[in-house]
């Protein structure tokens, strides 16, 4: 998926001055979706948290604010599973804000079991891909309006499971979870890159990038995996899994980076610059060739058009 190579060592230092600039992250209230917001927050963005429970994410935004008394962030209240909660967070959103130069398609979670919902979609893939969709679209006009703005999904390397079928995403035909979730993944990346070549197609200075946190030490990596969750809690395994496992912070410098580095182009594609991109620094990386076929992008672009009803301008 990359144009280029970077070997360089990217930090929060390195990014340009935000300030002015309105920036919207999906789940912001913990592990890389918090990072995100705090790292935007640092550098002056106006930061809006766009999270399911507000108990938690006030909190986490009273975390920010006791560290960045002066930054301007807002919580509002989103629930990617309900198209009625997209759509007041959409139009609270647009309502405040002229323009909008940032979304970070941050939030998702591997599910306990595969369940469909009433449309007979997995429900992970409804909510975090559907969903995305959805807000995006709601969102897609204070975007266009904006001089430069970028579209950040966040994936995973859980997209390159060699089982993943394009024909059947959403359509919980596997029973394993994290088989769901990969898909879920996959549907997402095809996402951003569908939505970079309608940018182009339109003559807009709009992109649409990617980025994934390697293997990164978040809530959600404890709760899922028995092992890491033991090693976690044990004074003498844990400091040997940080070799290859990022914390939560530094996991956020890849979206961070291609939220805001001057050079990034859109569908590009940052991650770990460590081995097997689990661990280190941002650099550009390459995923999953599929996720760039123009046929499953249109494919997937009229599945969520047809299941939300909303058409992009």
């Amino acid at each position: 998926m990359a144009r280029r190579r970077d070997r360089a060592r990217w930090t929060l230092a390195d990014a340009p001055d935000q300030t002015g600039r309105v920036a919207i992250v999906t789940g912001a209230n913990s592990g890389i979706g918090f990072e995100t917001a705090r790292g935007l927050a640092r550098l002056g963005a106006t930061v809006i948290m766009a999270c399911r429970t507000a108990s938690t994410a006030n909190a986490a935004r009273e975390e920010i604010l006791a560290e960045l008394p002066d930054a301007d962030i807002v919580v509002v209240p989103l629930d990617l599973a309900d198209p009625e909660s997209i759509r007041r967070c959409a139009d609270g959103i647009n309502a405040a804000n002229s323009t909008i130069d940032i979304i970070v398609a941050n939030a998702g979670y591997i599910p306990t079991e595969v369940i469909t919902n009433a449309d007979g979609l997995e429900q992970g893939f409804a909510a975090i891909v559907l969903g995305h969709y959805a807000l995006i679209g709601r969102l897609s006009d204070s975007l266009l309006r904006a001089p430069a703005a970028r579209v950040v999904t966040v994936g995973s390397l859980a997209h390159r499971s060699r089982t993943i079928h394009p024909e059947n995403l959403g359509l919980g035909t596997t029973r394993r979870p994290m088989q769901a979730y990969a898909e879920a993944k996959f549907a997402q990346l095809i996402f951003a890159a569908e939505l970079d070549r309608r940018f182009t197609a339109i003559g807009s200075a709009a992109i649409s990038l990617a980025a994934h946190p390697g293997a990164a030490r978040t809530g959600v990596m404890r709760e899922r995996n028995t092992f890491v969750q033991r090693a976690y809690h044990s004074k003498l395994t844990w400091p040997l899994l940080r070799l290859f496992v990022n914390d939560a912070a530094t996991g956020a410098l890849p979206a961070l980076r291609a939220a805001t580095d001057p050079a990034a182009v859109g569908s590009e594609y940052f991650g770990p610059s460590g081995p097997f991109q689990f661990t280190g620094s941002p650099v550009l990386v390459t995923g999953s060739d599929a996720v760039h076929d123009a046929v499953v992008g249109q494919h997937l672009w009229a599945l969520a058009e047809k299941r939300t009803g909303i058409a992009y301008p």
